[in-house]
């Protein structure tokens, strides 16, 4: 009598985030995006260890020169190397995005996920987020900068003070639109079947919000957090340039587009360079959205 039981290897089941890593590597543009950001993470982190001029030695005898393998960036009008400023701007543009990005994410999150959870609080979070929605972000900006960056640089140091304030303007005016975004995907989940049942066997709101709903909101904060690096490197950039950033002695760059603009029919490349920083950060990041969107989307991660 012959065996017809079938003897076939079954593919062993894969977790979640091995669909998510397998749908996101099928994404070309996020790959390249993810590329191009860790390149140019690593190369404004770890290049000043490499490079041999710092980003404020000043050289006059140098001054106003092009590109060259020396200074391949040219040099400033005090004669301080581009290519290093570059790569100090960048680690202040980079810094000031990741902890502002977490600033908004934070506060969006909690305020996205307690007036979804909670009934009674949900209209007067909403009010108040559709409040902060229409501020001209803009010219609240500049007048948050205006008051508070004397008592902040005089308290805790120019820099230091100039890096907290920007870091808190751009966090505390860009969280509304992720507390839209979670507050819709909890309404929904407090409606599911498995937080039903939860809340049948006594589930305290505590252990419901960080056991059933918090993981499972997971995917659209990730994704607003890609965005809101770039919308907040935008942010810096657009304060810098208008003079209202870090101190003039401080690379960023945005700084260094506005220190470029005097100079721009002379020597065009200054203000290239930073531009072409802020825009492939900021494309590559938005890109990386796109791709963890599409991965994190269980409607599209099978196909």
């Amino acid at each position: 009598m012959t065996d017809t039981t079938n003897t076939e290897p079954t593919t062993p089941p894969h977790s979640q985030w091995y669909d998510v890593w397998h749908q996101f590597k099928a994404h070309k543009g996020a790959m390249l995006g993810g590329i191009v950001f860790l390149i140019i993470v690593f190369g404004v982190f770890l290049g000043p260890l490499l490079w041999p001029y710092d980003a404020t030695y000043i050289d006059i005898r140098s001054r106003n020169q092009g590109p060259s393998l020396a200074h391949p960036f040219g040099t400033d009008q005090l004669g301080r190397d581009l290519l290093a400023r570059m790569m100090a701007g960048g680690q202040t543009s980079i810094a000031v995005g990741l902890t502002a990005m977490l600033l908004a994410l934070s506060l969006g999150s909690f305020v996205g996920i307690v007036a979804g959870f909670f009934k009674k609080l949900d209209g007067p979070l909403m009010r108040l987020t559709d409040l902060f929605l229409a501020l001209p972000i803009l010219p609240l900006l500049l007048v948050m900068m205006m008051l508070f960056r004397e008592p902040l640089s005089s308290a805790v140091g120019p820099e230091r003070g100039i890096f907290i304030l920007i870091v808190v303007a751009i966090g505390i005016t860009s969280w509304m639109p992720t507390a839209r975004i979670v507050r819709g995907d909890v309404l929904a989940l407090k409606e599911r079947e498995f937080v039903l049942a939860a809340r049948s066997i006594g589930t305290s709101n505590k252990n419901m919000i960080t056991r059933h709903i918090l993981p499972n909101v997971l995917s659209p904060i990730m994704v607003s957090a890609t965005l809101g690096i770039a919308n907040a490197i935008i942010t810096e950039s657009a304060l810098s340039f208008l003079g209202l950033g870090f101190p003039p002695d401080f690379p960023t760059w945005g700084r260094l587009l506005n220190d470029a603009v005097q100079y721009l029919q002379d020597y065009p490349e200054r203000v290239f360079w930073p531009g072409l920083g802020i825009s492939l950060t900021v494309l590559s990041v938005n890109y990386l959205g796109d791709g963890l969107r599409d991965a994190l989307d269980p409607r599209i991660r099978g196909r």
